[in-house]
């Protein structure tokens, strides 16, 4: 008789739908040298160890996201939406100096936004913004921004002048969270009503302050989203979970829709229909 430790984790209790997509990961693998900017290198997570969760999770499609580890070299990404073949799409990290035969044999490969990330450790700072935004613009690309979402009043003039669409992660990422009624969570839902505005409901305990796997403090904010803006909601696992130490259960970060969407048809829309659209699947 196996050992409980040989025991397969138990899958999530919601059922994905056919065609369900993580939105948001990661990959690293030691062979890959670390930028100079990154904080911390995490352990080898590498696509073996991805399919085995997409397995358990019942996920077909994944959005593979450049991690802060390599800086702007996407290399090891790009090597990896490779072999996951035509159900892979990437959001990579250019600055101002890219080219525009760089984007055209980025966008060949799969990719299809420029990420942002504005806590320590980026890459790519904010007073390149607005360039990197007209260069992607006719690429069809979008902007992958990640913050501390309390600073959004701050940003939201040149954030809503974008002219390419703009995505927001890890439910706004405001840390701590804010209640309704802060200005900036009304920043994020104004932006939402341009029609331009995508939110990952993702990685909550990038910001909460409560236990998983409730995360109640969170919970609000995300259930506010979802009531605004149902149609551009997406999900993400945030695998492997970097520099999180337990690492959430990829299990348990599916299963926190069932508790911030309560209808079966939009957690199929926020799995499916959503992440088709945005990202070309």
């Amino acid at each position: 008789m196996p050992s409980p430790s040989d025991r397969a984790p138990p899958p999530p209790e919601l059922k994905a739908p056919s065609g369900a997509c993580d939105t948001h990961m990661h990959f690293y693998q030691g062979r890959f040298p670390s930028a100079p900017s990154a904080l911390f290198t995490p352990p080898d997570a590498w696509i073996e160890d991805y399919k085995a969760v997409q397995a358990r999770l019942g996920l077909e499609r994944v959005v593979v996201v450049q991690p802060t580890t390599y800086g702007l070299d996407n290399t090891a990404q790009l090597e990896a939406m490779a072999v996951l073949g035509a159900a892979a799409r990437g959001v990579m990290v250019v600055d101002t100096s890219v080219s525009e035969a760089e984007l055209e044999r980025l966008s060949g490969l799969g990719v299809c936004g420029a990420r942002f990330f504005m806590l320590p450790g980026g890459a790519v700072p904010w007073d390149m913004l607005e360039e990197v935004a007209a260069r992607i613009h006719p690429f069809g690309w979008h902007i992958q921004l990640q913050m501390n979402g309390r600073e959004l009043p701050d940003y939201a003039a040149r954030l809503h002048d974008l002219p390419c669409g703009l995505v927001v992660d890890h439910v706004g990422r405001f840390m701590p969270p804010v209640g309704l009624e802060d200005p900036s969570f009304k920043t994020l839902l104004g932006l939402l009503e341009t029609g331009r505005c995508w939110v990952k409901l993702s990685a909550p305990y990038e910001s909460s302050k409560a236990d998983a796997p409730v995360f109640s403090d969170v919970r609000p904010l995300a259930r506010a989203l979802v009531a605004a803006a149902p149609e551009r909601m997406l999900w993400a696992s945030n695998w492997p979970h970097p520099n999180q130490d337990p690492a959430l259960d990829n299990a348990r970060a599916l299963d926190l829709l069932l508790d911030w969407v309560e209808d079966e048809t939009l957690r199929t829309r926020i799995l499916v229909e959503n992440p088709a659209r945005l990202y070309g699947f």
